[in-house]
C-alpha cells in the first residue's frame, strides 16, 4: 500500500505527500529516490549515518532519510587562560583548521589567550499588544516583578536546585505601526544550558500573569536569540616577531582599521572569526544559527556593521588583540548530550562548563581572525587554501592514495588549481601517462 503511494507521488512530481512523516525511513527513502531519480549508489551513500547512529538520528529531527558527514578535526597549540587545550573543529572549508592551528601557536605568549565570560543569563521576551496606557500598564507589572519571578522559577525546580533561575524582569515600551506594545525580558540564569527550552517554557508559563495585569495580549513569548546578558571577552598580545615581525604587526592593525571604516569589510573580517568559534559549535552540536545572529546583530550595535575584533600594535613592540560579543552554548541538554561525537569532543576539550566552552570559543575566533589578516597582508589568503582545494578538486576527479598528492603538486606547480585540468590529470594517469 506504501509502496503504491509511493509510485504515485514520483509519477505525479507532486510534493504534497500526505502522511510523509509517519512513513519508516526507508519508505521515505523510497520515495525521495523515485523523485530524484537516485542511483542505487547514491542510495547507498544517503542511508550510510556515519557515526551518528540512525536510532538517534531519526528523533533528532523530523523526516529524515539519511546522514551527512563533515570532517571532524582538531586544532592544535592552544594555550587560553594558562591551559592547554586542543580543540575539535568540523568544518569543510580547507585551511581553516590549519590557520587556527598556526595562529594559536604564534599567540603562546605569556599565558596565552586571555577570556572572560559574564554570567550565563538569557532572555525570555514576552510582548504584550492592544495596550492601553502603556506606562501605567509597565508600572503595575513591576509592582507585581517578585510574583512573576517566582512563578516563572516554578517552572524548573531542577535549575533552581543547580543555583539557576529568574534573577530579574526587564519592561520597556516600543511604537509599532498597530500601536504601543510592551515587551517584558524576563532575565533567566540558564547555568550550563543553552537554555532555549526553559526559558521559553518560563515565558510562556507567565505570558497569561502579564495578560491579566496588563489588560494586554501576549502575543510573542520566546527567547532572544540577541544573548547581550552572555557576552564573552577574549583579548591576546605577543611580540611582533611572533607574527612575522614590525611591518607585518602593523599590517594587521591597518587591515583592523579598515574593517573598523568599511562594513563591507567587516562582514568579511567577521566572517573569518565565525569560521573559528561555528567550527566549535558544529563539533559540540551548539546552536550555530543562534551564536551567528547573535554575534552580528552585536556587530550593529552602535547602528552601523563593525568587526567584533579589533587590533593594534603598541609601543613596547607587541601586537594586541581584543574580541567581545555574546555567545550562547550548554554543555548539558538538547544534541550536545545525544550526540556521540559531540561527547567525545566535549571530553577532548576537556570543559565541563558553558561558561568554560564560550572562552574557548572567543579564544579560538580571535586565533581564526589573527591567522585570516597575517594571510590577507602577507602571501593573500589563497595561497594556503587553494592549496588545500587543490587536493579536494583531485579527489573529486577520481584521484585516489598517492595519486592524490601527485596531482596536487601538478596543479600546484603549474598554477592552474582547477577541476578540469584535475580531471586531466587524473585521466592522464590511469591511462598510464607520466604527469
Amino acid at each position: 500500500m506504501v509502496f503504491d503511494r509511493v509510485l504515485y507521488v514520483s509519477t505525479s512530481r507532486s510534493s504534497r505527500i500526505e502522511g510523509f512523516y509517519k512513513l519508516p525511513l526507508e519508505e521515505r527513502l523510497k520515495i525521495i529516490a523515485k523523485w530524484a531519480d537516485l542511483s542505487e549508489e547514491e542510495v547507498k551513500t544517503l542511508s550510510n549515518f556515519g557515526n551518528l547512529p540512525q536510532d538517534i538520528a531519526v528523533r533528532m529531527i523530523e523526516n529524515v532519510i539519511g546522514g551527512m558527514t563533515y570532517p571532524f578535526a582538531v586544532a592544535v597549540n592552544f594555550l587560553i587562560n594558562g591551559r592547554d587545550y586542543i580543540v575539535p573543529m568540523v568544518i569543510e572549508e580547507p585551511s581553516v583548521v590549519a590557520a587556527a592551528s598556526n595562529a594559536a601557536k604564534m599567540l603562546r605568549y605569556d599565558k596565552g589567550i586571555i577570556a572572560e565570560a559574564g554570567p550565563q543569563e538569557m532572555i525570555g521576551q514576552i510582548h504584550l499588544v492592544n495596550i492601553t496606557e502603556p506606562y501605567a500598564k509597565i508600572t503595575k507589572i513591576i509592582e507585581h516583578k517578585q510574583e512573576i519571578l517566582e512563578y516563572a522559577a516554578q517552572q524548573s525546580p531542577v535549575l533552581l536546585k543547580l543555583g539557576g533561575g529568574p534573577r530579574d524582569l526587564e519592561v520597556r515600551v516600543v511604537e509599532t505601526k498597530k500601536g504601543p506594545a510592551i515587551i517584558v525580558h524576563l532575565i533567566v540564569d540558564v547555568r550550563d544550558a543553552m537554555g532555549a527550552n526553559t526559558v521559553n517554557t518560563m515565558a510562556e508559563a507567565i505570558a497569561p500573569l502579564l495578560e491579566k495585569i496588563t489588560g494586554g495580549e501576549a502575543r510573542l513569548r520566546i527567547i532572544s536569540n540577541y544573548a547581550t546578558r552572555r557576552i564573552v571577552k577574549a583579548w591576546t598580545k605577543t611580540p611582533v616577531d611572533n607574527v612575522g615581525g614590525l611591518d607585518i604587526a602593523k599590517k594587521i592593525e591597518e587591515a583592523s582599521i579598515l574593517a573598523e571604516a568599511d562594513p563591507y569589510r567587516a562582514v568579511t573580517h567577521n566572517k573569518g572569526i565565525m569560521n573559528g568559534i561555528i567550527a566549535v559549535a558544529l563539533a559540540t552540536a551548539q546552536d550555530h544559527r543562534a551564536i551567528e545572529a547573535g554575534a552580528h546583530a552585536y556587530a550593529c550595535r552602535t547602528g552601523v556593521y563593525k568587526p567584533l575584533s579589533t587590533w593594534e600594535v603598541d609601543t613596547e613592540g607587541f601586537l594586541n588583540g581584543y574580541l567581545e560579543l555574546p555567545l550562547q552554548v550548554g554543555v548539558v541538554g538538547g544534541a550536545t548530550r545525544v550526540h556521540p561525537i559531540a561527547k567525545i569532543a566535549l571530553k577532548i576539550l576537556g570543559v565541563n562548563s558553558a561558561k568554560e566552552l564560550s572562552e574557548i570559543m572567543a579564544a579560538v575566533g580571535l586565533a581564526q581572525n589573527l591567522a585570516a589578516l597575517r594571510a590577507l597582508v602577507t602571501e593573500g589568503i589563497q595561497r594556503g587554501h587553494m592549496k588545500l582545494h587543490a587536493k579536494n578538486l583531485a579527489i573529486m576527479a577520481g584521484a585516489t592514495g598517492d595519486l592524490i598528492d601527485k596531482v596536487v603538486e601538478k596543479m600546484i606547480r603549474d598554477g592552474k588549481i582547477r577541476y578540469d585540468y584535475a580531471k586531466e590529470l587524473v585521466e592522464k594517469a590511469l591511462r598510464g601517462e607520466p604527469i
